[in-house]
């Protein structure tokens, strides 16, 4: 195994989309980058595949929304310097009864945010959607920039746009070791590799890396039904997933949507990554300051991912973060569990 003597401004490991857009501005900001997967590219063996994934403005929480506010634009700035088209603007329209109190609470942080949308009475809905069966005392709400990535499109953009600005993309090199220091020492099936600072965005193995730093944070991981994981790769408490969601989402078509088939024409299974809380991590390492985590991205990080990358970089560079980051910080898990070292 052959040491390389390179000191890289940033080394980071698991190429998903965090941390493709992660070493993306680190790339753009003309860092030294080594972007480290596992497994060769590409695969399905994290959460970041597959066709498509929704975007929108629309979340009850005011921080999520003014990170999509940036997020927008980045989308369509990869998009520009690929090529190809990785948004499509569909609108979103979500459905409850006018007294669903998310339902509410997302209207009220979209309009508080200046974001355009348009709150639907139940004879509104029939006049502009007259294909939806609607329960009785429904209604919508519209907000018009939703739609749709396309996820894999979107992947291989951000590797080559890494490559085209200067970074390093190794792939099929698992990671079996980090040495904390300055430099931090990142040993890999292949080599070892020294870099000033370290950012891990690796899902599900996640806690593989950080337990032997001292640390380990309370993240659930889910393996969608059909997925054969390797039992080893299993390093949270797994909870199977899919075909609850499955029958939900077929109720659901069958019930508003009767001209369209229920069962899914398409189904692409994954393991994906949560918080208790449901709110990413995004912070330093609780001892290493040159060492920054980003996790518990699943179920809807993949739309937010231009502006946690830019986070991630800002952290790993020591940069005062654009956004106030008390909701992803470490600290918010008191009973967060330390490893021995």
């Amino acid at each position: 195994m052959a040491a390389q003597r390179e000191l890289y401004d940033a080394i980071v490991i698991g190429a998903g989309i965090q941390g493709c857009f992660t070493a993306y501005h680190l790339a753009k900001h003309s860092k030294k980058v080594l972007l480290l997967e596992q497994f060769f590219l590409p695969h399905s063996r994290g959460s970041s595949h597959g066709q498509s994934r929704i975007i929108r403005r629309a979340y009850p929480e005011d921080f999520y929304t003014q990170m999509m506010a940036e997020c927008y634009p980045i989308w369509a700035q990869l998009e520009h310097e690929a090529g190809t088209q990785l948004y499509r603007q569909t609108g979103l329209l979500m459905l409850g009864m006018k007294e669903n109190p998310e339902l509410k609470i997302t209207q009220a942080t979209l309009s508080r945010q200046g974001v355009e949308h348009q709150c639907l009475s139940s004879e509104e809905l029939k006049q502009r959607f007259p294909n939806i069966r609607l329960a009785r005392g429904e209604v919508g709400l519209l907000e018009a920039s939703g739609g749709v990535l396309y996820a894999n499109k979107a992947l291989r953009a951000l590797q080559d746009a890494i490559q085209q600005l200067g970074g390093i993309v190794h792939d099929g090199e698992k990671v079996v070791e980090i040495k904390p220091g300055l430099p931090v020492m990142v040993k890999t099936t292949s080599s070892s590799y020294q870099a000033k600072s370290l950012i891990i965005t690796a899902g599900p193995w996640t806690n593989r890396l950080l337990r032997p730093l001292g640390a380990e944070l309370p993240l659930q991981v889910c393996y969608h039904h059909g997925n054969n994981a390797d039992p080893e790769e299993r390093d949270c408490p797994a909870a199977f997933s899919d075909i609850q969601d499955v029958h939900i989402l077929s109720s659901f078509v069958r019930d508003h949507l009767p001209d369209l088939q229920p069962e899914p024409a398409v189904m692409e299974h994954c393991m994906y990554t949560n918080t208790p809380d449901g709110h990413f991590v995004l912070d330093r390492h609780p001892k290493y300051d040159n060492i920054v985590i980003g996790a518990g991205f699943s179920g809807h990080g993949f739309k937010l991912s231009p502006v946690v990358g830019k986070i991630l970089y800002e952290l790993s560079m020591k940069l005062t973060p654009s956004y106030d980051l008390t909701p992803f910080r470490i600290s918010r898990f008191p009973n967060l569990r330390k490893a021995h070292l």
